[in-house]
């Protein structure tokens, strides 16, 4: 399977161009929307937290699961010790659905973030009707206040933020938005290549208090002491999980790792109010 960056984005833009007119029904809906579970209640632990994806194929790895049940996997990724769970709902290129949202968040307690590339406010709404705890914002394809109006809105609709970085560049500008949690991907998003090295000064310069997620290349236990001993608090995981038979057995491969903390930072009970 070949894309591109741009070919997913024009994809997204189609797909926003026709939400417009379903405006008035989507904030409706999000301010009718039940209070989903605190994103941070999936941190703080001694453990580095899991959050577990849900996805049916990407560009880099082709088909994953193709007839992956969003709900059925969810359960078993929650009865396996995952702290969260991410839905990827991006439709052309990895298969998904704002429908599996929905389905999940229905058969889960657990946090969920919504993992897709949100470049309006409309996606916002969708998001919290559909009763994700978070949002995935990625700076890389947000212009800087474009970003920032985004997270604004999304603090006001009552989602927290997961901010991906891919550089050292890209730190600030996302720490500047004061984000309950910063995502590292050390996947390059021009050739879907996957070099882990890359996010571990990145790791190490987020600041306490700030919720740490190594994104991308973790599919074994050894890859979470890894990025832990780089700083990690918490991983996202998708490929490896999703492609599981045993969802729940495969996350409890992978949890359970000590968090080491970074720099000034020790291992905290508490996390983010939001």
């Amino acid at each position: 399977m070949t894309t591109s960056l741009a070919a997913i984005l024009e994809a997204t833009r189609a797909r926003v161009h026709l939400l417009r007119r379903d405006r008035p029904e989507l904030e409706r809906a999000a301010a009718a929307a039940p209070q989903a579970p605190a994103w941070s209640t999936a941190f703080g632990g001694a453990g580095v937290a899991l959050i577990a994806e849900v996805k049916r194929r990407s560009p880099s790895a082709g088909g994953i699961a193709p007839k992956l049940d969003a709900a059925g996997h969810a359960r078993g990724y929650v009865a396996g010790g995952a702290a969260a769970v991410s839905v990827l709902t991006e439709g052309p290129h990895f298969g998904g659905a704002l429908e599996d949202l929905t389905a999940v968040r229905r058969a889960v307690a657990v946090p969920l973030l919504r993992k897709d590339f949100i470049i309006d406010p409309l996606q916002l709404y969708e998001s919290r009707a559909a009763g994700a705890s978070a949002v995935l914002l990625i700076a890389r394809v947000l212009e800087p206040a474009l970003l920032r109006a985004l997270s604004a809105l999304a603090q006001e609709l009552g989602l927290a933020r997961l901010v991906e970085v891919h550089a050292p560049e890209e730190l600030a500008g996302a720490l500047a938005l004061d984000p309950e949690t910063v995502g590292v991907n050390c996947r390059d998003l021009t050739t879907f290549m996957v070099r882990p090295e890359r996010a571990a000064p990145v790791l190490a310069a987020i600041p306490p208090g700030v919720v740490a997620v190594a994104e991308s290349g973790i599919a074994t236990r050894a890859d979470v002491e890894r990025v832990a001993a780089w700083g990690a608090d918490a991983i996202l995981v998708g490929t490896a999980l999703a492609r599981a038979t045993d969802p729940a057995l495969a996350v409890r491969g992978l949890v359970g790792v000590p968090r080491a903390g970074r720099s000034g930072m020790t291992p905290r009970r508490g996390g983010p109010s939001t």
